[in-house]
């Protein structure tokens, strides 16, 4: 979601002069598209693997792991290199790494695309067009790859000594074969998309209004000369970074309640209580009279049986 947010409030793309030889405006534009493609990939891989302890204790904690549900955030830090080694604070990384690169490709090919459909058949523009042409080219992403997001999150989930899956190839063929196919790897996709559009929204909106608040009132002090265009004031970088952070965290924390409910979601089938629900057992209580005496005989039925007598 983050991805999406930063794509929309994106700046475009500057126009490159052409030069001699070089192939022309387009090989040119073609050429910054890849060197950004690359570029954000390779940071997004160093960035999510920085992170990758944090967020495996994030998974583990909203999804009330029982070695773990008891612990805040710094001590489940500490314990899981205790229990696991601290290679486990990195459990699900591989499956993120390698979701990255076709995330980010699908995202700017889908933007691109997105924004000229906005542009030429609902005559929208400006940033309104762009915050729109983002929100719906993460959402293209964010399906397209949701797989490699579930497998990512159930090895996240798995402590040593008790695992379901040895790998990222055996966790798809376990869930394709066990939790009905293609639809077993969309688990929680509705709650996904709709955060999205919370978390875009509120990141664009936060970042712009501190742009603009710091611009129009700390000028020389938060902004400097555009490389562009030196009459147009741009924040500096290290200003831009912590607006995009405080942006970021408020979206975040908004559409926190979304997060919980998608990662609840993909583990369904690995939680305690998912066999609690489906082995559920009620006493139905029957009662009768046989002359002056009141008996009662008590059996468990679990749902399945309930209904199956309900509809007989």
């Amino acid at each position: 979601m983050a991805a999406a947010a930063a794509l929309a409030a994106a700046d475009p793309p500057p126009a490159m002069p052409q030069a001699a030889g070089a192939g022309g405006p387009t090989a040119r534009r073609d050429f910054y598209w890849l060197r950004s493609f690359l570029a954000g990939g390779i940071a997004g891989c160093c960035a999510k693997t920085t992170v990758a302890p944090l967020d495996r204790v994030k998974v583990l904690l909203q999804a009330h792991n029982h070695h773990y549900k008891h612990l805040g955030v710094f001590s489940a830090l500490r314990a899981v290199p205790q229990k696991e080694g601290y290679l486990g604070l990195y459990k699900g990384n591989g499956a993120m790494m390698i979701r990255i690169f076709p995330y980010g490709a699908i995202q700017f090919m889908a933007f691109e695309h997105y924004k000229t459909v906005i542009t030429t058949k609902l005559g929208v523009s400006g940033h309104v067009h762009r915050l729109m042409a983002g929100s719906m080219a993460g959402m293209t992403a964010v399906i397209c790859t949701y797989p490699l997001d579930m497998v990512r999150v159930r090895l996240a989930f798995q402590v040593k000594g008790e695992h379901t899956y040895t790998g990222i190839i055996h966790a798809f063929k376990t869930i394709y074969a066990k939790e009905g196919g293609f639809l077993g790897f969309y688990r929680g996709l509705m709650p996904t998309i709709l955060g999205m559009a919370p978390y875009a929204g509120v990141s664009f909106f936060t970042f712009g209004t501190l742009k603009s608040v710091g611009l129009s009132h700390a000028p020389t002090l938060l902004g400097r000369p555009s490389s562009d265009n030196p009459n147009v004031l741009v924040l500096k970088t290290h200003i831009n970074l912590l607006c995009g952070g405080v942006a970021g965290a408020i979206a975040q924390t908004i559409s926190y309640p979304f997060d919980v409910t998608r990662r609840r979601m993909q583990l369904g089938t690995v939680l305690p209580e998912f066999e609690k629900c489906l082995c559920h057992h009620l006493t139905i209580v029957f009662q009768y009279h046989v002359g002056d005496y009141e008996v009662r005989l008590w059996t468990p039925w679990n749902s399945k049986r309930i209904i199956s007598w309900l509809i007989s």
